[in-house]
């Protein structure tokens, strides 16, 4: 009989789409207080490779990502997007601006092998992972950096988002090393 190995703990990232900075600060503080303490934050990048969330998010879309510090069960991925779609919805609310989604939040994992994101839409490359969501990897570590697939999205190819996954990976084999 085939042995059933328990997956090892993951790193939550969330990657955050805003409107201006007020939207992205408040968006750090929603998502800190719902998943705890993060323990790095990316630059924040101009949002230029799609016009796709114009009409939802502004014209002037910005970037951030967040590393939470405490590892989590990969399989709670889905349950977790569910939250960052509550938090979406709340944040759009409260903030009052003349945006349907003035916060997009993409939750995701990052493994030592790879970097898999959580989305509500279904594709060739996406696996159903319960709770109607869905997941792809986007991309893989391999040989001492980050590489994308045929499918990533063109933001996900920029070496400022490979350098700060790096950082995030190295953390979170740091955390892996001191549970032995």
């Amino acid at each position: 009989m085939w042995e059933l190995k328990k997956p090892k703990p993951a790193k939550l990232i969330i990657a955050i789409l805003a409107a201006d900075r007020q939207c992205l600060h408040a968006a750090i503080e929603a998502l800190t207080d719902k998943f705890g303490h993060a323990d790095f934050t990316s630059d924040v990048w101009a949002f230029e490779k799609t016009d796709y969330y114009k009409e939802q998010t502004g014209p002037h879309i910005i970037r951030q990502f967040v590393s939470i510090e405490k590892l989590i069960d990969p399989g709670r991925l889905a349950q977790i997007k569910h939250k960052t779609n509550k938090l979406e919805q709340k944040l759009a609310a409260r903030l009052g601006l003349p945006l349907p989604r003035p916060v997009n939040l993409d939750p995701g994992i990052i493994e030592p092998s790879k970097l898999i994101l959580a989305t509500t839409k279904n594709y060739s490359h996406r696996i159903y992972i319960g709770k109607k969501m869905y997941a792809e990897v986007t991309l893989v570590f391999d040989k001492g950096n980050w590489r994308a697939l045929k499918h990533t999205y063109p933001d996900y190819r920029q070496k400022c988002y490979f350098d700060f996954f790096i950082k995030v990976r190295t953390r979170l084999l740091e955390q892996l090393k001191s549970r032995r």
